[in-house]
């Protein structure tokens, strides 16, 4: 059941992003768009309350609660970023609007970048940490919590490759030829 819901806020995300777009820039109707958008967020509370009653009605806590509360955290980190992504290339697209920036590609200018990156990533673990702790602590020491401790060692994994990342951009920058 999770793993379903999980799957429907991801194309309803898409779902509305697209028909948020659609609205600003075909039917040129930005008040709809933003009431669209701002729709996005509540896909992720009820996830949440979705998740919340599975665990509340007696399901063991397995890895589709733990994909649960990844999903919401990396919508919560990335999901903006996404929006903006989009907003870029459908406003250039169809729209006339200016062609979307590319990241830098040398120094200084390319490791900031790389630590704003790193810094979405690490904002979606860090949300997703916390939602797996607090599933931990719902559960109580009744429960078999495994492998939502599973779910935040990886959450770990993906902070420290970030970390990495950024750091290699930051120690080694690369330059112009």
């Amino acid at each position: 059941m999770v793993v379903g819901w999980v799957l429907t806020c991801e194309v309803a995300f898409w779902v509305l992003l697209a028909a948020g777009l659609a609205f600003r820039y075909v039917l040129r109707m930005p008040r709809t768009s933003l009431a669209l958008l701002l729709c996005e967020p509540l896909l992720e509370v009820v996830l949440f309350a979705v998740t919340a009653i599975d665990l509340r009605n007696g399901a063991e806590p397995d890895w589709r609660h733990g994909l649960a509360a990844v999903y919401i955290g990396f919508t919560v980190g990335l999901g903006p970023a996404t929006v903006r992504w989009a907003d870029a290339r459908v406003a250039h697209r169809f729209a006339g609007g200016p062609p979307p920036a590319k990241p830098p590609r040398y120094g200084t200018a390319r490791a900031v970048h790389e630590w704003k990156v790193a810094g979405r990533w690490i904002l979606a673990s860090l949300v997703a940490l916390a939602l797996l702790q607090s599933a931990v602590w719902y559960v109580g020491d009744d429960g078999d919590t495994g492998s939502l401790r599973a779910w935040q060692i990886r959450m770990l994994w993906v902070i420290g490759i970030n970390v990495v990342i950024a750091g290699s951009y930051t120690l080694f920058p690369k330059r112009e030829r």
